[in-house]
This record gives structure tokens, sequence and C-alpha cells, in this order.
């Protein structure tokens, strides 16, 4: 069902969204100017997720006219909203979430529109933050024995990430957000970053769009974001595109001696890529049937890619 929703609907059945072909959705474009330039997309991309200055014109463009549309439009109520209320407190942020696979290219899609974003004269302020630092410490998770689940639902500090999301919505002025290291694979003890009342927030990670579990009577992350994003791919696609990070990490990153992953640094290619095969299917393909791939319709909108990584459909929920 999920995969059918990301392609279209059957002909003849009604669906909440409206389908584009890259082409189409590349018309949507108009006279947007392009103001990345290859060195600005080296900078942005992630391992193994390649884009091009087309992609951007043909899919991030477009995409960057309609939420700058949608933001004006947010911001104008909540001024109207002001006037007649008498109220002078503030702002409040517009809230974008990113959500899908690991390896689907998340990172990278959140970066770009960082980019874009910031340099529309009325979103000058764009901060970006990942799940990732919600999640519970190695320690934590270790103790539960969870570390075989990290980035399932219950890995997360909830309380935490709620409470952020909502100081942030509420205009509160530099709300800290933890961080997280890919290298030592954990939450960094001591360190956040600072969010001080941004134009827009754009919230990454892979489970953003779930909703509560039955008989959980409290907001869920998604409660707080203006608009949502899903990337989605093939199954065999992504599993494809996570062996080649972590092959390609096998040589970078891994060999780092502070890395958590440093023991699969030194294995043969053979082992490697069955090593990274079994953690693909034993956690992530898991957690991509159990949790992410299920929160798919929830999204406004939902960007599909082909095997070369780029985007070949793009689905706009009617409003």
């Amino acid at each position: 069902m999920m995969q059918r929703a990301a392609l279209g609907p059957p002909p003849g059945e009604l669906s909440p969204y409206r389908y584009f072909s890259r082409s189409e959705w590349a018309s949507l474009r108009a006279d947007t100017p392009l103001t990345l330039t290859i060195q600005d997309l080296e900078k942005l991309q992630s391992i193994n997720d390649p884009i091009s200055v087309d992609e951007v014109i043909a899919i991030y463009l477009p995409l960057s006219r309609l939420l700058a549309l949608y933001v004006a439009a947010t911001q104008g109520l909540f001024k109207a909203t002001q006037r007649f209320l008498g109220a002078e407190d503030g702002k409040m942020p517009y809230i974008i979430g990113v959500a899908g696979s690991v390896a689907v290219g998340k990172s990278t899609t959140a970066r770009v529109l960082q980019a874009l974003l910031s340099r529309w004269p009325n979103t000058p302020k764009v901060e970006l933050v990942t799940t990732d630092g919600f999640l519970h410490p190695n320690s934590v998770l270790e103790r539960e024995g969870l570390m075989d689940k990290k980035g399932f639902p219950e890995s997360y500090d909830g309380t935490a990430l709620l409470r952020f999301l909502s100081d942030i919505k509420a205009g509160r002025r530099n709300v800290p957000a933890p961080v997280y290291s890919h290298l030592v694979y954990d939450v960094v003890p001591g360190q956040e970053i600072i969010v001080d009342r941004p134009d827009i927030l754009i919230v990454e990670g892979l489970n953003v769009l779930l909703p509560n579990r039955p008989g959980k009577d409290i907001p869920f992350v998604s409660d707080f974001f203006d608009f949502s994003i899903y990337l989605h791919a093939s199954e065999q696609d992504l599993e494809s595109w996570y062996i080649a990070r972590f092959m390609r990490l096998r040589e970078t990153a891994f060999r780092d001696p502070r890395s958590y992953f440093r023991k699969y640094a030194d294995l043969d290619d053979g082992t490697a890529r069955e090593m990274a095969r079994e953690i693909w299917q034993r956690i992530n393909l898991r957690n991509l049937h159990e949790n992410i791939l299920p929160t798919l319709a929830r999204a406004s909108l939902v960007l599909t890619k082909g095997t070369n990584h780029s985007i070949e459909r793009v689905a706009l929920r009617k409003l």
C-alpha cells in the first residue's frame, strides 16, 4: 500500500495527493533563481548520496518556491492574529520535518533545503536539527537492551524532543538541543547547539512522522510540523545504498581510532559486505517496515527516488 502511495493511485481512484512526474514538477520552478554553486553542493551532500545541479534545479528549486509561499502565508496569518489579539509576543517559527529510511538521503535533502530557504528574503534564519541528538546515550541503550534497536522509537528520549519542539514553537529564545557524533556513535556529553527563534526550523529524522502508540494521550513530534517531507525509495535500492556507504566508510571514518565501527575497517571486502547486509536486514530493514514506511501517508510531500538517487516522482498533499 505504501509503495503504491509513493508512485500514484490506481487509475480512477481518488487520492489525497496530487502527483507529478519529474518534468512536471520541474516546470513549477518558474523564475526561481539558482543560488547554490557546485562547490556549495559538494559541501552539502552526504557520503554516497550524490546530488547534481540538475537535481537542485528540477526538484529543490520548485520545492523551495512552494515552501517560501507557505511560510509567507503562515507568517501573514500569524501577524493578522497578533493584530487581532493586540499581542506582541514575538514570532512563531515554521517547522519542516524530513523523514525516511536510513541511507535514503535525508541529511543531504535537509541541508540543501536549509541553504536554499535561507536565501529567501522573508526567511533569512533557517536552522537544522537532527533527532539523532535525542537518542538515549549508549550507556542507557545497553542497560535497557536496546542497542540493536537504535533508531527505533523506543531508543529516543521522546520527552526531551517534545519539550524542545514545544519551546521552539512557543518562540522561546536560546533553546538547547543535544549533539550526536556519528564517529563515536553516541550523544556527546556536555555538547549542545542553540536554536534562537529561527524563521524556519528543519527537523530531520527516521521516525519524525510516527504517531503515538495507542493509549498515550500526549502530543507527538509531527504535531509541531507545519510541513513534512518523506523521502521514499525501493527496499532494494536502500539496501544497496546502505552497503555502498558502509564500504566507503570502511576506507574513511571507520579507520579513525575513535570510531565505534573501527572493528569493521580491517575486514576483507566480502566479509564487510556481508556484515553490512546483515546489519541492514536485522536492524534498518525491520525499522523501515515497522516504524518508518507506515508513516509515508502522513507526509505533506513524498519524494520518490530512483536507483541513481535522482527523484523521479513527487506527490504533494492536497490542501
